[in-house]
Parts: C-alpha cells; structure tokens; sequence
C-alpha cells in the first residue's frame, strides 16, 4: 500500500524533474521550453513549498512485487490569492497541478487517490473553489471526481 508524504523545499528539483516529464509525456512543447520552464519553475515551487502557497503530495511505494520504495505518483495544490468571489468569499482559490504517475505505477488508481488527498487538503484550508487544467489522459479522472468544465479562456499575446 502506498504511503502519502508532503513535499519539503528539498524536493523542488524532484517535482521540477516529474513536471517536465509531464509535459513531456504529452508532447506539448520541444526540449528546450521544457528546460527554460525548468530554470523558472524550480525556484518558484521551492519558495512556495517553504512558505505553504504550494503543497506536494507523493504517493512512495515499491512499483512491484520485489522492488524497493520509490515514488510512484505526485501532485500539487497552488493557494492563490484570489478576489471573494459569489462561489467562495475566501480570497483562496487552489490550482491543482502537476500530477504524475511514474510509467510503472499506472493503472493502480494512484491518481485518484492523489485527487482524493489534495481535495481534503483544500477543504482542510476552507477553499469551496478547485481548479485544474486536464490532460488528455486526467480528464476522465477528473470528470469521474465531480470536476466540470467551465468558461475559462485563454490569450497568449506574442511578444
């Protein structure tokens, strides 16, 4: 059975390395974004990590039968400072973000067992309103968890 442990600021090249492979695995961007995002993200996610905007969540376990502890899936919960709102009047919002499962582990439910955790922790910090962006391999996921979609959209002004 799987063990759940939160991320410490010593993890931030960890989550950084999975985050990557995430966006890697869905073949979103080249190699090089992924390596400029990496520069940028692991000293945002430490500082977060270290003052509690960001929670990571990891799933350690052995990926079979005889293997050792390693990590088998991980997420995490961005806090962000957001204006009281007619659906939530605590100026949180939480960003679920970053879940990955290692190849090996897949198909076991770690995923929704991670979902499971970071809503708890949401509901625990009295957030009423998550969001996520999904992939093509979360969202049945997500949509099975109660998620919805909504109208959010999107502008990417080039430089």
């Amino acid at each position: 059975m799987p063990t759940l442990r939160r991320a410490t600021p010593a993890d931030a090249p960890l989550i950084t390395a999975q985050r990557h492979q995430m966006f890697a695995d869905n073949e979103l961007a080249t190699e090089t974004a992924y390596n400029t995002m990496d520069l940028a993200f692991e000293p945002w996610v430490r500082e977060r990590l270290a003052d509690g905007r960001y929670v990571g969540l990891f799933l350690e376990g052995a990926a079979g039968a005889e293997e050792e502890e390693t990590l088998l899936a991980a997420c995490g919960i961005f806090f962000g400072d957001f204006p009281p709102h007619f659906l939530d009047p605590n100026p949180i919002r939480a960003y679920l973000l970053n879940f990955y499962t290692a190849p090996e582990a897949r198909g076991r439910g770690l995923a929704t067992q991670l979902l499971q955790h970071a809503v708890d922790e949401c509901k625990k910090a009295n957030v009423r309103v998550i969001t996520l962006h999904a992939s093509k391999f979360g969202k049945p996921i997500y949509e099975k968890f109660g998620f919805a979609q909504n109208n959010e959209m999107i502008l990417k002004p080039s430089s």
